[in-house]
């Protein structure tokens, strides 16, 4: 029977949300893990209630046999020099590397909007190709220092930052080397103005970690044409877990199995623990996934067809 040597892990997102706490902040980290455990999650991303120290984590995942899956790192390149921010990353980056981690979310913070009353249109852009350029080479010096010491860097195309849509990432990867891992996100890709599955497959040899994020169509319209923040669409319900909206997982997987992907696939849908229960949605995402997981090597080469 054929196999596909993938591992799915989740984000505490679903139980406490570090950007809007008013979501699930008072849920206690135990809970996310035991009820992730329960699920079938093999691992989990960090998140602020988090030991920040390598062996308390440890301790803490080893309690559920869950593995550190990655952290989120919020990178201010555009502003630092490679310098200052390998000094800022240090901690962080001891602490992935000890734990068992071999990707590093990287989140471009700065002028970032995605945790501000502010509508979308209004983020950061680079206004000129020599800022592009230098942004590229900064980052691709910082991949390799991280990669020195056996975490590769997983850039996050992210709603609100510099980075958000599909011809955002195309210039990302043509302009940086390929110490650069990019960390694709079905959900903030659809969300950004793309077809998933066509930029998947453009980008496919440097995806090194996959955030699964299904999308609300209709929501995502209001948001734009309403001129959203990015919380209040998560809050109104932008997104969900894999298999409960319009994107089109199968052909997805599908393209990852084809093409070699062995990393993550991390469940990391925003929503509001009220109104979508933690353990429900969490469920349903790890079923679908699994699911889809078992199927695809089944299918062989014609799983692209055949899953979508």
């Amino acid at each position: 029977m054929n196999t596909w040597n993938v591992r799915i892990g989740i984000n505490p997102i679903s139980w406490m949300n570090d950007d809007l706490p008013s979501l699930g902040g008072e849920t206690p980290l135990e809970t996310a893990l035991k009820e992730g455990a329960e699920i079938g999650y093999a691992g989990f991303e960090l998140g602020n209630k988090f030991p920040k120290e390598a062996s308390a984590l440890r301790a803490v995942l080893g309690k559920y046999d869950l593995a550190c899956v990655s952290g989120w790192y919020s990178g201010r390149l555009v502003h630092r020099s490679v310098e200052e921010e390998i000094i800022a990353v240090e901690s962080h980056l001891r602490l992935l590397a000890d734990s068992g981690a071999t990707v590093m979310v990287y989140g471009e913070v700065a002028d970032a909007i995605q945790g501000e009353p502010r509508p979308l249109y209004k983020r950061p852009r680079f206004q000129t190709q020599q800022q592009w350029q230098d942004y590229a080479d900064k980052l691709t010096a910082f991949a390799s220092h991280c990669l020195s010491h056996g975490v590769r860097l997983a850039y996050h195309h992210h709603m609100g930052a510099y980075v958000e849509t599909p011809a955002d990432v195309d210039q990302l990867m043509a302009l940086t080397g390929p110490d650069v891992g990019l960390l694709f996100d079905t959900g903030h890709i659809t969300f950004g103005g793309g077809d998933a599955l066509t930029i998947l497959n453009k980008h496919i040899h440097r995806i090194c970690h996959v955030h699964c994020k299904d999308v609300r169509p209709k929501v995502v319209k209001l948001a734009r044409n309403g001129h959203w923040s990015f919380l209040q669409s998560v809050i109104n319900g932008a997104f969900s877990v894999p298999g409960d909206g319009g994107i089109d997982f199968p052909a997805i997987l599908a393209s990852l199995y084809r093409n070699g992907y062995e990393g993550w696939l991390v469940v990391e849908a925003e929503q509001d623990p009220a109104v979508a229960p933690s353990y429900q949605y969490a469920k349903m995402g790890y079923d679908y996934l699994a699911q889809l997981v078992r199927e695809i090597p089944q299918l062989g080469s014609h799983a692209g067809q055949e899953a979508a």
